[in-house]
């Protein structure tokens, strides 16, 4: 069954007080659950969309806007710096999404953590939701959690200006049995689409055409690629003007010169976005017969109403309480306390 949520596509920022305070109340809370557990706990628990939101709405951020995962993870990048607590957070939003890579490297030479399979790991995960889960929701936050031996969890929003609708990608990981087929934790958003999804199992066909047209002569793809612009049924959710062959081809060139091994290596090749992808696609399922997936990947959507101030204004008085509160509880435990540990305990059995 599908829980529901709302995630309307918001902008600007939040205060500045409020902010410090999610930073502040992220931190406390991030290493009072350090207290008994170890960080790849808590990437487990980032993996999923709905602590995800709880833990959002527990900062006092509005409980179902986009900017939630923004600035809770903006947040908690931040809180993280100051636990040496062996996590890490790296991305975010535009154009720090963009220094993903830098910012891995970095903490890898600081660290010795493989720095290389992260950032390989953190550009496939971002082409996979870009490129082949085609739902209008253009990529535009990324971020990377990982720890010392290499764990790490993903969560990227994309949005769709048109719709005014934000949808959130989640990875975890330790469940990655392919990063090609079904491989999220979880995928939320508002409504469903017919997306083309690659990542279904019933697309294994096509993703397998679609790797082996990518070998041939990119005159052969592009002469396909003319006859299916002449009839391109109304049911596919793409327009004409969108396929251009003559930019295709030489990506198609690059392709077919230096073959990938695999869907993956495909998908890491410089220009190899949506439309190359869909166009291979379309070659696949018109011409050939093997047909994609357009069943939406999401698992749970969001269609609450709300605003912000909803259910009701942050009252700073009581944030400030909560936050001594997981502030002195941390405190008390690091030397021998745990009263107030087994007191968390008793409230979650409840």
């Amino acid at each position: 069954m599908r829980r529901e949520l709302n995630l309307p596509l918001h902008y600007g920022r939040p205060p500045g007080w409020l902010f410090q305070k999610m930073v502040r109340l992220s931190r406390a809370i991030i290493e009072t659950i350090l207290l008994d557990h170890p960080p790849v706990f808590i990437m487990k628990k980032f993996s999923d969309p709905f602590w995800f939101q709880s833990f959002g709405c527990i900062l006092g951020f509005d409980w179902h806007s986009s900017g939630l995962t923004t600035t809770v993870l903006g947040a908690v990048k931040i809180a993280l710096k100051d636990l040496d607590a062996g996590l890490f957070l790296c991305g975010g939003k535009g154009k720090t999404a963009r220094k993903t890579p830098e910012e891995i490297k970095f903490i890898g030479d600081e660290t010795g953590v493989n720095a290389e399979n992260l950032i390989k790991i953190s550009r496939l995960v971002a082409k996979v939701d870009n490129s082949m889960i085609q739902d209008g929701f253009n990529i535009y936050h990324h971020t990377i959690m990982f720890d010392l031996h290499g764990n790490w969890v993903v969560i990227q929003q994309g949005m769709n200006i048109k719709r005014r609708k934000a949808r959130r990608y989640h990875w975890d990981g330790s469940e990655i049995n392919s990063f090609i087929e079904e491989p999220h934790s979880g995928i939320i958003s508002e409504g469903f689409f017919s997306p083309l999804n690659l990542v279904h199992r019933d697309s294994r066909g096509n993703r397998n055409l679609i790797l082996e047209l990518s070998r041939r002569l990119p005159e052969e793809n592009i002469r396909e690629i003319e006859m299916i612009k002449k009839s391109l049924p109304d049911r596919h959710n793409i327009e004409v003007e969108d396929i251009h062959p003559e930019r295709l081809y030489k990506i198609y060139l690059k392709t077919y010169e230096n073959p990938p091994e695999d869907f993956e290596s495909l998908l890491l090749k410089n220009g190899m976005g949506p439309k190359s992808i869909r166009a291979l696609s379309l070659i696949g399922e018109l011409i050939y017969g093997e047909k994609p997936s357009y069943e939406d990947p999401a698992r749970f959507s969001f269609a609450h109403g709300g605003k912000d101030g909803i259910p009701y204004p942050v009252d700073r008085e009581l944030y400030e309480k909560t936050i001594n509160f997981f502030e002195e509880t941390v405190k008390r435990a690091k030397f021998g306390d745990r009263e107030r540990i087994k007191l968390l305990k008793k409230i979650k059995e409840l």
